[in-house]
């Protein structure tokens, strides 16, 4: 009764961690210190963006998420849990969309600390260029304690390509450049640089009888100075609709930093909650 009442409790202040952690979006565009008309153009393109032009806002539509799943194993000698809730909110108009997202994972194995880990970013994609293409922008903020991670910025924009682009299956290919500024914790030494990293993505959904929804999406960003610097994050999700608003979820997660020559896998399971409007 302990641990869920732990469990409770830590799944109230997610929430706060979350948005508290968003601010960390403009912590990061500060650290990159890119020159004052990179990030002037980019808050520009943003506004226009999300102003677009009046005759479209019919077809605008709204999409606000929240995702909670983890895992708590008690035995004899062993305290296990892990706790993984995640936020999102979504615009998508005629030519553009914007998406909003923050996640937390925390965790303990017998009293001692696994998981701190905490990621916000905001991208927009563009959709006014030829069939299938379209440009894509990102910032994104990361610390992780299971990573070594003490802050991590990323600002970069770059094209994509989608090879199937169907309501029922979507296959998209990414490729870009990104800016980074970052604090990592090696051993009792902190390393500090900043690096320009390539960032390739491959991204995958099905839908199954409008019930069933197989997802994926990685990440391989290597450093442009070093081959041996690299990022690799894969998220894969499962999930089965029982609601219209409301669906059971299962996610597998695996994420590695070589700079740091930490990785972790996680597995989770629990309750997604989607709104549309």
């Amino acid at each position: 009764m302990n641990q869920l009442f732990r469990y409770y409790h830590l799944n109230q202040k997610c929430t706060y961690q979350i948005a508290g952690n968003f601010a960390g979006i403009y912590q990061s565009t500060k650290s990159l210190m890119l020159n004052r008309k990179t990030i002037l153009l980019l808050l520009l393109t943003l506004c226009s963006f999300l102003k677009t032009n009046a005759q479209y806002s019919d077809s605008t539509h709204y999409m606000i998420g929240f995702t909670s799943t983890g895992n708590i194993n008690k035995t004899e000698g062993n305290d296990v849990y892990l706790l993984s809730n995640a936020l999102k909110f979504g615009i998508r108009k005629k030519s553009v969309t914007l998406n909003a997202n923050g996640g937390w994972v925390y965790g303990e194995t017998n009293g001692s600390l696994t998981n701190n880990d905490v990621n916000s970013s905001v991208d927009v994609d563009l959709y006014k260029t030829f069939d299938h293409f379209n440009y894509w922008g990102l910032a994104n903020y990361t610390t992780s304690y299971s990573l070594k991670v003490n802050n991590q910025a990323q600002l970069g924009a770059g094209i994509a390509y989608s090879i199937f682009d169907k309501p029922e299956y979507t296959v998209n290919l990414s490729d870009g450049i990104l800016y980074e500024n970052s604090d990592l914790q090696l051993d009792t030494v902190r390393d500090v640089y900043s690096t320009f990293r390539n960032s390739f993505r491959l991204s995958f959904k099905f839908i199954i009888r409008k019930s069933i929804t197989i997802s994926s999406t990685s990440f391989y960003q290597n450093s442009l100075n070093n081959g041996s610097d690299y990022i690799f994050k894969s998220n894969n999700n499962i999930s089965v609709r029982i609601r219209k608003w409301l669906s059971l979820g299962a996610t597998l997660s695996y994420n590695k930093f070589s700079r740091t020559n930490k990785e972790n896998l996680l597995l989770t399971y629990g309750i997604i909650i989607e709104k549309y409007y």
